[in-house]
């Protein structure tokens, strides 16, 4: 496979086959972040929250299994590689939760928006991406880093198995896998959720995408020729490395996160078309848009410091068992629930003409 698409085409390919996935659980099972949230805060639904239980649950496992059988290896992931800032993921948890219910859209949700034909979205990509680089490598990346300083190539994993294996001698997998099925019983506990088997199947579709992100991209690393790193599915960073892409394709290769976004918009369109919901729309309200492009300049620079979006620490770093995904996903729900009280009592610094 090296000889006929070579490392970098090998691992697009691995994102688009996930990106397709979770395209598709987005327009057909409905898995949306902000909308689980939004289920549960004003319609006392905890169906789409516990479909991201399943998520986790499932990604928690397989993620914990391939680790046992030797076909990932953690230690060369971002989110356990890197010292653990609580104050960063506090921070940019709630800035990116309270952008995402400003713009009505995180990146996953807005691409998969964007695949259905909703022009909206496509601000939201656009100011999610570019605001994303300005904070990780643009004119203010020196001042992140200082507030938010990182160290990396640690000596201990910054994971919670990793961590209780060190202490307590039983083994990473072991807890991942009892942790990830237990998630997953609690959330088949709701008899709503049993109801709708298709809502399960979807977030374990969604888990296993996760894994396969892993899975692939560690097997490119240990028998490639060009040092491809380990990673999965995420969308903050990504959105600004596929423009990037676009704009310089002719001097750059192409790249995991290239083809996980490209994956998610096919993914989406496929499943709006299947269900007759593909139709074009645009914004008519210069109030809305504005609204839009606020929420997503506050939610690309907040993924950065927190070292990931909904779905980079919601559910790939939450994968790993990592020390930064639980906090990080509670300051999300925290800030998205500010941000959704606050255009239902009305935004006017960011409505007035």
């Amino acid at each position: 496979m090296f000889e006929i698409l070579g490392d970098a085409n090998t691992v697009a390919l691995i994102g688009l086959i996930g990106g397709i996935v979770l395209g598709l659980a987005a327009r057909i099972g409905r898995f949306c972040t902000l909308g689980a949230i939004e289920d549960y805060i004003y319609a006392n639904d905890d169906r789409r929250l516990r479909m991201w239980a399943v998520a986790i649950g499932v990604a928690i496992a397989g993620s914990h299994l391939a680790i046992a059988l030797g076909w990932l290896d953690p230690v060369e992931t971002a989110y356990l590689a890197q010292s653990w800032n609580p104050i960063g993921s506090i921070v940019g948890g709630l800035m990116f939760g309270y952008g995402m219910a400003i713009s009505g859209n995180c990146g996953y949700g807005a691409l998969a928006r964007l695949g259905g034909g909703d022009l909206r979205s496509f601000v939201i990509v656009l100011i999610m991406g570019l605001s994303a680089y300005v904070v990780m490598s643009g004119p203010l990346a020196y001042l992140r880093v200082w507030i938010f300083p990182v160290e990396m190539n640690l000596s201990e994993p910054q994971s919670i198995s990793l961590l209780a294996e060190r202490m307590i001698a039983i083994p990473a997998w072991l807890i991942g896998t009892t942790t990830g099925a237990a998630l997953v019983v609690f959330a088949l506990l709701s008899d709503r959720l049993r109801r709708t088997p298709s809502q399960v199947f979807w977030g374990a579709a969604v888990g296993l995408a996760i894994v396969s992100g892993w899975l692939g991209t560690n097997w490119v690393a240990a028998h490639g020729f060009e040092g491809e790193t380990v990673q999965t599915h995420t969308f903050a960073a990504p959105l600004g490395d596929t423009m990037f892409y676009l704009m310089t394709a002719s001097g750059t290769t192409l790249s995991f996160a290239v083809g996980s976004v490209t994956g998610v918009l096919i993914g989406a369109f496929l499943g709006s078309w299947s269900k007759g919901q593909f139709r074009w729309e645009a914004c008519e309200d210069p109030r809305e848009l504005k609204r839009q492009i606020f929420g997503a300049a506050i939610m690309g620079p907040g993924a950065i410091i927190a070292v990931g979006c909904s779905v980079g620490q919601g559910i790939s770093a939450f994968s790993l068992l990592a020390y930064s995904a639980p906090v990080t996903f509670l300051a999300i729900f925290a800030g998205a629930a500010l941000g959704l009280k606050q255009l239902v009592t009305g935004l006017s610094f960011i409505t007035q003409r």
